[in-house]
């Protein structure tokens, strides 16, 4: 039997799992009357080894938890029952005034008894002289009635009380029953347990085919109209460093960031300076090596940051540099080299495919051709290129407006044209790279450092023989 599961798979670097069922159906908690910003939110769906769905979503902050159903209801009757127990100190601060005046008046009533006893002995000798004194601790002893009668009050009040706080008490252990397993804080070291195998399970997809492009979001605002910025998609998920190389030519100075957050704020941890400069901005960094363009050639560079030192040199045969087939920028971005979940590759075109684009995979380590592909797109009318499992993506312009218009796939040998658009939120882009660790685009947009998130869709087919 064959199960085909169809997927939409997100490049969010934030993602958490759940395990749901086969067939890849995904529950998540109140999906179907929650907004997009106040729950846990599908972002994409696989099957594991074992024949696990397994959820991507998008976890709410802690704080928009606060408008979920249940929670909204617990947090009335918190307030309701804080609301019954300021009621009730109040009650047992009037309560504690009006004893002190009930002793007060029982010591006024032991008064009037020794008077009482006191007449009845002596009648009439006393009865004369102790009568207005009588009448006068009886005035005092009227106020003592209307006190009486709110005890009576007060005592139906505190009864009325204990049976709401009973009540109450009730509903809270209903409803933390009925939630307990999806307490916020559970789920969200569940979260963090099951992120390791999600990144596991990534790693088992097959390559999709890009159907989306969103954002950008913009991480810095520096450099120069050009440039290039990276970081290095076989590094581990605890390497996060950023490499920064400012204009297309001219230069051999490479900065390096710790992490991203040093790049936004500008630390700088190392600087290299090449032996050779380059030429264009697409370049990439795979491995702990950078590869370029050398400059005025056809000649790529492996330079390692560790040693320091050049690796390996390779010149790409027929290969036109220096402006001969550049994007259409400009700027001898005659050769892009980039990497995808696939290995390295090579773009660039030839005077022998009239100047259409080649496409070559190359070796990492000895920058040897191992294959090559012919398209008949024309190099000067790209805009910007890049490669997603095999499949060359093509711009149809730098400025705004552009769009991916052309997808060739070297798996197939075919090409078809195509039609995502994108944010050119800067209106210039003068380098666009993906990065197959963060599933984004990397971009340098008209002095502007940029990430776009792309959708991919994928098809994953089991066979099961009994």
């Amino acid at each position: 039997m064959s199960v085909l599961c169809v997927i939409l798979c997100e490049g969010c670097r934030h993602s958490f799992p759940v395990i749901g069922l086969l067939l890849v159906v995904c529950i998540c908690l109140f999906l179907q009357t929650i907004g997009p910003k106040e729950g846990w939110q599908v972002y994409s769906s696989a099957q594991d080894a074992d024949g696990r769905c397994i959820c991507t979503v998008v976890a709410p902050e802690q704080s928009l938890c606060s408008r979920d159903a249940k929670s909204r209801q617990l947090r009335q009757l918190l307030e309701k029952v804080q609301n019954m127990s300021q009621s009730i100190e109040v009650l047992n601060l009037r309560t504690q005034r009006d004893f002190q005046y009930v002793m007060k008046m029982e010591n006024q009533m032991k008064g009037l008894r020794t008077k009482f006893r006191q007449i009845e002995d002596d009648r009439k000798s006393i009865i004369a002289r102790n009568f207005q004194e009588l009448k006068d601790k009886m005035d005092e002893l009227k106020p003592l009635i209307p006190v009486l009668e709110q005890y009576k009050m007060d005592a139906a009040l505190i009864s009325q009380f204990k049976e709401e706080i009973r009540n109450l008490s009730a509903v809270l252990t209903g409803i933390q029953e009925e939630l307990g397993a999806y307490d916020y804080d559970e789920l969200y070291q569940r979260v963090l347990r099951l992120d390791s195998r999600l990144r596991n399970c990534m790693g088992k997809l097959t390559c999709g085919k890009l159907m989306k492009i969103t954002g950008p979001s913009t991480i810095k605002t520096s450099g120069t109209r050009f440039g290039a910025w990276m970081t290095d998609p076989l590094a581990s998920t605890r390497n996060n460093r950023v490499w920064y190389m400012d204009s297309y030519t001219n230069s051999k100075i490479v900065r390096e960031y710790k992490t991203m957050e040093d790049f936004v704020t500008g630390v700088v941890s190392r600087t290299y300076s090449l032996p050779f400069k380059w030429e264009g901005t697409n370049h990439i960094v795979y491995n702990g090596s950078l590869y370029y363009n050398k400059y005025q050639s056809n000649i790529i560079v492996k330079y390692n940051f560790e040693t320091g030192s050049v690796l390996a040199q390779r010149a790409l045969e027929f290969a036109g540099f220096h402006n001969m087939y550049p994007y259409t920028w400009g700027g001898y971005s005659d050769i892009d080299v980039m990497a995808d979940e696939l290995g390295m590759w090579v773009v660039y075109a030839t005077n022998q495919n009239a100047g259409n684009v080649v496409i070559s995979q190359i070796d990492p380590d000895t920058l040897q051709v191992l294959k090559t592909w012919t398209t008949e797109y024309s190099k000067r009318n790209a805009g910007e290129s890049f490669m997603i499992c095999g499949t060359l993506y093509i711009t149809n312009s730098h400025l705004s407006g552009a769009k991916v218009y052309y997808a060739y796939s070297t798996k197939t040998s075919t090409y078809e044209y195509i039609d995502i658009p994108f944010h050119n939120q800067y209106f210039h882009i003068s380098m666009l790279d993906y990065n197959a660790r963060e599933r984004a685009l990397y971009a340098w947009n008209n002095g502007h450092q940029v990430i776009f998130n792309v959708t991919l869709f994928h098809v994953i087919k089991t066979d099961d023989d009994s």
